[in-house]
Order: C-alpha cells, then sequence, then structure tokens
C-alpha cells in the first residue's frame, strides 16, 4: 500500500531478514528500484545461516543498487555477475547505529545490568539461537561456557536468551547451577549495545555482533562452523571456533589467560566501516539522481 500510494524512486532495505526479501519483493512487483544495505554477504552454505543466506541471495537477483560494506561483499556479487558499476562499497551502516547509541552513563531498566561488577569481574556476553545450533551444538557452547564460568572466580556470564522455547529449555538445563550465570530476557538494540560496551569477551552464532564487538575492541569467538563475515576471521578481530566443546573452552581459556592474545584480538582494526557509511550510501543517491 505504501509502494503504491508514494511511488518512491527508490527503495532501500538494509540487512537479510524475511522482511528484507519480502519488501524487496513487493517493490519489484511495483517496479520500484531497490537500494540493498549490507549487499553481498554470502557464507556459501544456502542453509547456514538459515534462512538468512537463502534471503541474502534471492534478494540480490531483484536489486538495483548494492551497497556493499566491504571489497569481500562487493567481490562475492561480481563473482554471481552483478555489474561493477551498480556495486558500492560503503562500510555497515551498523557501525554508524552503534557509535551513535553508546553512552558511558547508560542505565539499564534492568537492575541486574546495572549491579554488575564491570571494572573488577570479566564480564561474558554470549548470543546463542541459530536453527542450527539447536541441538547439540548448543549444549557444546552452553557446556563449555558455563563450565569456564564455574573455573574462574572472577568471571561472570550474562545470556540474553531468544524466546525459542527451544533455546530457553537447554539454558535453563545446563546453567542452573551457576550463581555467576545470569539468564535474563532479550534485550532491545540501545540496552543491548551499551552491555556489548562493557563486556570483557563475546561467544555468538550472530552475524551482526560480528561486526560491532570489534568496533568497540571486544573479542569475538564465533560458534559456527561457517560464517558470511570472513574479513573480521581475516583481521583477527574474531575467531571461528565452531560448535564443538574442546575448541570453545580452550579459546575462552587462552583469552582469560594472556593479556597479549586478548590485546591482539581487540585492537585489531575493524574491517566493517568507520561508521560514516550512511553518509557515503545518501551521497552515492544524490549522485545516481542527478
Amino acid at each position: 500500500k505504501v509502494l503504491i500510494e508514494n511511488r518512491p524512486d527508490l527503495l532501500l532495505i538494509q540487512g537479510d531478514t524475511t522482511t528484507v526479501f519480502g519488501a524487496a519483493l513487493a517493490a519489484f512487483y511495483q517496479s520500484v528500484k531497490i537500494g540493498h544495505v549490507e549487499a553481498g554477504l554470502r557464507s556459501g552454505n544456502i542453509y547456514s545461516p538459515y534462512p538468512e543466506e537463502a534471503n541474502r541471495k534471492l534478494t540480490s537477483t531483484l536489486c538495483e543498487y548494492h551497497f556493499a560494506p566491504t571489497e569481500n561483499s562487493r567481490d562475492n556479487l561480481l563473482k554471481e555477475n552483478y555489474p561493477g558499476e551498480k556495486i558500492f562499497v560503503t562500510g555497515n551502516t551498523v557501525i554508524d547505529a552503534l557509535h551513535y547509541v553508546i553512552s558511558d552513563n547508560f542505565i539499564f531498566e534492568n537492575q541486574l545490568l546495572n549491579n554488575l561488577d564491570y571494572k573488577n569481574k570479566k564480564i561474558l556476553l554470549l548470543t546463542c539461537h541459530s536453527r542450527e545450533n539447536i541441538g547439540r551444538p548448543m549444549k557444546n557452547i552452553f557446556k563449555a561456557t558455563g563450565d569456564i564460568v564455574s573455573k574462574y572466580q572472577n568471571v561472570e556470564l550474562v545470556f540474553p536468551m531468544h524466546p525459542n522455547p527451544k533455546v530457553r529449555e537447554i539454558a535453563n538445563t545446563i546453567f542452573k547451577e551457576e550463581p555467576r550465570i545470569h539468564l535474563i530476557e532479550p534485550l532491545a538494540y540501545e540496552p543491548f549495545v551499551n552491555l556489548l560496551a562493557k563486556t570483557h569477551i563475546v561467544i555468538t552464532d550472530s552475524g551482526g555482533l560480528q561486526e560491532e564487538a570489534p568496533a568497540l575492541g571486544k573479542p569475538v569467538l564465533v560458534v559456527r562452523e561457517e560464517t558470511e563475515r570472513p574479513e573480521g576471521i581475516k583481521a583477527g578481530t574474531a575467531k571461528l571456533v565452531g560448535t564443538e566443546y574442546r575448541p570453545l573452552y580452550d579459546n575462552l581459556q587462552l583469552l582469560l589467560n594472556s593479556e597479549n592474545e586478548y590485546r591482539r584480538m581487540a585492537t585489531m582494526v575493524n574491517p566493517y566501516g568507520d561508521g560514516k557509511a550512511s553518509k557515503r550510501i545518501v551521497d552515492i543517491i544524490c549522485k545516481i539522481r542527478t
């Protein structure tokens, strides 16, 4: 209805959700040109992450302009025969948003988060919800992180739990005995990234966090078998550790024991942008119109 009534010159869509593909399809049906922000990400496995990888590939086929966050993303699109003059490397807008909302004086609605001792404790942040990890992989991930918390008295874990009841069942079963593990409800974007800014290490199967955490100097352990964001792995800001118990446990232990290893990951240059992607995209669109 909005597309029919407003007849925009261009519809901008961002990311890889099913909503993104749905919006692209609606615009295509109305012959509205589409610009895709965060274009060109590929894991190489159509089922991982599911359904995001398929959404990305399907969306690209409908787009007029591709705003790729990195050169690697641009190369992916070129390999799929999208015209080079329609692909623009801009950095990723998630870094813009991150810098916009971080505040040193942020107050959480969840009082537990206000009371954590971020200065004297090493706070681990866990996010884990991908469908391919539900089952044995997720049990491995939770067991490894839980055992690390049990071993190190100065370590605490915060896990904003996904609403999926299967995720919650595994979490409540494995984490129930440890008082320094805090299972909380999901957080909105602003409190989440302000929590991210205060944590020590990130363990995640999320895509966006592989970009956001390095922008704040937080090492990322990626608990997946492949990633559509290889730039972070190559740069050293993130490490792909898989979903088995031992690699995750050993890498967490290394980051907790070795100041040099922690500093190495924390100080690498974030390959996903400098916080100015939005302005670049606006400037490109203005040039296209003229």
